[in-house]
């Protein structure tokens, strides 16, 4: 774990299965850099664990979703001016992303939520050149075969919810869903990459 963001143009923090309220002693660590680089301005950017990590670094709560959230969903753009900066045309507008995760984070104080679901309140929020994210944007189709792989142990008294897919149901909408999923995800690393100062 590195102990100066300032060595860096910025921090990007990915998923993992455990949870950000799990008793693992790199998890604190990794709080406390993210507080010393949001502190510096220094860009930081979650997926999922990475975005839990950063609102209860900010002061937010990680807790147990109401369902757990397991393939392509559909999710709601903000219209605010946050909101257009950072989505551009999906502002206001519906999308869809790839799900992966039972728990969700809070809106840390003076964030703003650019994102929601139908089944989780909070999939995305900002906070200056900040970036949370809940859902994975950055998946590919490799990637999404290689979860399904571990579906059975993720979806474990879960599978029967109707916000979790089938490894079969992932696969067949990935043609029509990942266009779309593609375009946000340049936009909002495109939004990203220019906060970065060197």
């Amino acid at each position: 774990m590195p102990e100066n963001p300032h060595d860096y143009s910025g921090l990007c923090f990915m998923g993992g299965p455990m949870s950000v309220n799990d008793p693992l002693p790199w998890i604190e660590q990794s709080c406390a850099l993210i507080r010393t680089a949001v502190a510096a301005g220094i860009p930081v950017i979650g997926h999922c664990l990475g975005g839990q990590l950063m609102s209860k670094a900010l002061g937010g709560e990680i807790t147990r979703n109401p369902v757990k959230e397991i393939g392509w969903g559909n999710i709601f753009g903000e219209s605010h001016a946050v909101g257009k900066h950072w989505l551009g045309d999906l502002a206001g507008q519906s999308g869809n992303v790839f799900h992966w995760h039972g728990e969700t984070f809070s809106i840390p104080n003076g964030a703003t939520r650019l994102l929601s679901s139908p089944d989780c309140a909070n999939q995305m929020f900002a906070l200056g050149p900040h970036l949370a994210m809940q859902c994975h944007v950055e998946m590919t189709p490799d990637m999404v075969a290689r979860w399904c792989e571990d579906w059975t142990t993720e979806v474990q008294g879960a599978a029967d919810q109707p916000s979790v897919q089938t490894p079969e149901q992932m696969a067949n909408e990935l043609s029509s869903r990942l266009p779309g999923m593609r375009r946000l995800s340049e936009q909002l690393y495109s939004v990203w990459i220019r906060g970065l100062t060197r």
